[in-house]
C-alpha cells in the first residue's frame, strides 16, 4: 500500500485507496438510510400523549445493542474475515428494514413493536461498527489513519445531515412507512458496494497460530483497557461528555415540535443543521490539531457545544436555533473524531477491534442509559431546564479534561515487536495451562528502588498483553534475589505474547527494568498438569 508524500497529503488523501473509498461511499448511503429510519421512528409517535417517554426510548433502543453486542462483535472481527462479516450483517439489516416498512404500511406498528425493530436494527449496527473501525487501519497507511478517521466521521455526519432532511421531506410528502423503505434500499446499495470491494480486497494475514476462544478473548479486551491508563482515561472522560451531549439527539424531536413549534420538515432541517456542523467538525478538528493537542481540541469543542446548547434552550426562534445547532454538531464531531483518532493510533493491532468495540459501548451505551433520564427531566421540569442542565454538564466535562490529562498518542509506540524469541523446549498442547512464567534475577540494594518502580510498568505490560495474574517475590534464602511471576490461562495465550502482542513500548519497559539487574536472569515456564488419580482396584471377596 503506497503512502502519499506529506507535502501532497490533503484531507481527502485516503480516498486515493480505492477500496477505502468504495466502502466509505457505500456506508454513506447506508447511514443516510439509517438516520432516515431513526427520524421516522421518532416522528411516528411525536404527537402521542406519551411522547416524552417514547421518543427518548427510540434513541435507547437504537443504541442499547451497542452496549450489549459491540464487544462480542469486536472479538469476532479480530478472529474472522471482516469482509464477510460486514456483508452478512448488512443482509440481516435489509431483512429487518423490509419487515419494518411492510408492517408500518399495514398499520401494525404499535410503540412496543417499533422499539423492538429499532433494537434489532441497532443490533446490526453493533455488529458492523467495530468491524469497520478495525478495517480502517488495513485499508490506509498508518500516517493516514487520522485522516481516514476524520473522513469516516464526515461520512457519519453527512448522512446525519442528509438522512434526516430526506426523511423530513419524505414524511411530509408520503408518510413514515416510505422512510423505512428508503432504509432498506440504501442498505442494499451498501451490500453491492461491499461485494464490489471484496473482489479486489485481500484481508490482512492472521499471524496468530491458534484462534482465541470467544469468552477468554472478551476478558482479554477488558483487561487491556483496565491496565492501559491512556485508554482508560480517554474512555472515562468521553463517557462524561456523552452523558450530557446526547441530549441534543434524544430531545431534538421534542425541541422541534414543542419548543420551536416545527413540523416534520422543520425537524428534518434542524436535524440536518446538526449534521452540517458535524461535517465541519470532522474537517475542522484536523485544523485544530495543527495548533492544539488532543486535550486542547476537546476543551474548545466542549465549550462551544455547551454555549450553543444553552442558546438553543433560551431561544424560541428556529432561525436562531439553526446556527446554534450547527455549532453543537461541530462540537460533537470534533470530540468524537479526536477520541477515535487517538484510539486508532494508540491501540496495537491484535486487540484493536475489541477495544474499539468497548469504545462504541461507551459511546452508544452512555446514550442508551442517559436518554431516558433526559426524557424524564423534560417530563418533570421541561425542555428548557433539561437543555440548560446538559450545557452545565458539558462545562463539567471540559473541567475533567483539563484536570485529568491522558498520554499523548505521539508519545506511544505500539509497533509490534516479537523480541522474546522462541522457547528452548518442545511446546506443549496449545490448551495446556495455566502457564506461569517465572523470571529470577539479582538486584543490588542501591538499585532496588529504581527497579521496583520500573516493575510497576512491567506489571501493566504483562497484564495488558494477556496475563491474568502478576506477582513479585523476594527469595528468603538468597538476599538480593527476586522472582517475577505472571500467569496466563493457556500455552496458546502465552504463544501470542511471543508472536506479536508485545510492542516497542513493552520492549522499552522491559529494557528499563532489566537495566537495574546484575548478572543474567533465569526464566522458567511452569505448565499446569491435571492431577490423575490412579483407579483403585476393588477389594477381593
Amino acid at each position: 500500500m503506497s503512502t502519499v508524500a506529506p507535502e501532497r497529503r490533503s484531507a481527502f488523501s485516503p480516498f486515493r485507496h480505492r477500496i477505502f473509498f468504495v466502502i466509505w461511499l457505500g456506508m454513506l448511503v447506508s447511514m443516510m438510510g439509517t438516520w432516515s429510519q431513526t427520524v421516522g421512528a421518532q416522528w411516528l409517535f411525536v404527537n402521542d400523549p406519551r411522547a416524552a417517554t417514547i421518543v427518548p426510548l427510540v434513541q435507547t433502543a437504537s443504541t442499547l445493542p451497542m452496549m450489549l453486542l459491540a464487544l462480542p462483535a469486536g472479538v469476532l472481527a479480530d478472529a474472522f474475515d471482516r469482509r464477510r462479516m460486514l456483508i452478512a450483517v448488512q443482509v440481516y439489516v435489509i431483512v429487518i428494514a423490509i419487515l419494518l416498512a411492510v408492517l408500518t404500511f399495514m398499520g401494525m406498528m404499535p410503540p412496543a413493536l417499533l422499539l423492538a425493530f429499532t433494537f434489532l436494527t441497532g443490533a446490526g449496527g453493533a455488529m458492523a461498527s467495530p468491524t469497520w473501525q478495525a478495517l480502517i487501519t488495513e485499508l490506509v497507511p498508518r500516517d493516514e489513519i487520522a485522516g481516514a478517521t476524520r473522513l469516516d466521521q464526515v461520512q457519519v455526519n453527512v448522512s446525519r445531515a442528509a438522512g434526516p432532511a430526506l426523511a423530513g421531506l419524505a414524511i411530509a410528502a408520503w408518510g413514515v412507512p416510505v422512510v423505512f423503505a428508503i432504509n432498506a434500499v440504501a442498505t442494499s446499495l451498501f451490500v453491492v458496494a461491499l461485494i464490489v470491494a471484496a473482489r479486489r480486497w485481500k484481508p490482512a494475514v492472521v499471524t496468530e497460530r491458534v484462534r482465541e476462544r470467544f469468552l477468554p478473548a472478551i476478558g482479554t479486551g477488558f483487561r487491556y483497557v483496565r491496565h492501559e491508563p491512556a485508554i482508560r482515561t480517554i474512555l472515562i472522560r468521553f463517557a462524561i461528555f456523552m452523558a450530557f451531549a446526547c441530549t441534543i439527539w434524544a430531545l431534538l424531536p421534542l425541541v422541534a415540535s414543542h419548543h420551536l413549534d416545527q413540523g416534520a420538515s422543520g425537524y428534518g432541517l434542524l436535524f440536518g443543521s446538526i449534521g452540517v456542523g458535524a461535517v465541519l467538525g470532522a474537517f475542522g478538528s484536523g485544523t485544530l490539531r495543527k495548533k492544539l493537542n488532543s486535550g486542547g481540541v476537546l476543551v474548545v469543542s466542549g465549550l462551544a457545544f455547551a454555549g450553543a446548547l444553552a442558546g438553543v434552550a433560551l431561544t424560541h426562534s428556529v432561525w436562531v436555533a439553526i446556527p446554534l445547532l450547527v455549532i453543537c454538531g461541530f462540537g460533537w464531531t470534533a470530540t468524537v473524531t479526536t477520541v477515535v483518532a487517538d484510539l486508532q493510533v494508540i491501540l496495537p493491532g491484535w486487540v484493536r477491534a475489541r477495544v474499539l468495540a468497548i469504545y462504541l459501548m461507551v459511546f452508544l451505551g452512555t446514550q442508551a442509559l442517559a436518554s431516558p433520564v433526559w426524557g424524564q427531566v423534560v417530563a418533570r421540569w421541561g425542555i428548557k431546564t433539561a437543555l440548560l442542565v446538559a450545557a452545565a454538564g458539558l462545562v463539567l466535562s471540559v473541567v475533567v479534561v483539563v484536570l485529568w490529562k491522558a498520554q499523548s498518542p505521539e508519545d506511544v509506540d505500539r509497533t509490534p515487536q516479537a523480541y522474546w524469541g522462541t522457547t528452548s523446549f518442545d511446546e506443549p498442547d496449545p490448551m495446556a495451562g495455566p502457564v506461569v512464567v517465572s523470571v529470577e534475577c539479582f538486584v543490588e540494594e542501591e538499585n532496588l528502588a529504581g527497579w521496583l518502580e520500573a516493575m510497576q510498568e512491567m506489571r501493566r505490560s504483562r497484564m495488558r498483553s494477556g496475563a491474568t495474574r502478576w506477582a513479585l517475590y523476594q527469595v528468603g534464602e538468597s538476599p538480593g534475589v527476586y522472582v517475577e511471576q505472571f500467569e496466563v490461562a493457556t500455552w496458546a495465550e502465552h504463544a501470542k505474547q511471543h508472536d506479536g502482542r508485545l510492542t516497542a513500548e513493552d520492549q522499552a519497559i522491559e529494557q528499563r527494568a532489566f537495566s537495574f539487574i546484575t548478572g543474567p536472569t533465569r526464566t522458567n515456564h511452569l505448565i499446569g498438569m491435571p492431577m490423575v488419580v490412579p483407579e483403585r482396584r476393588g477389594s477381593e471377596r
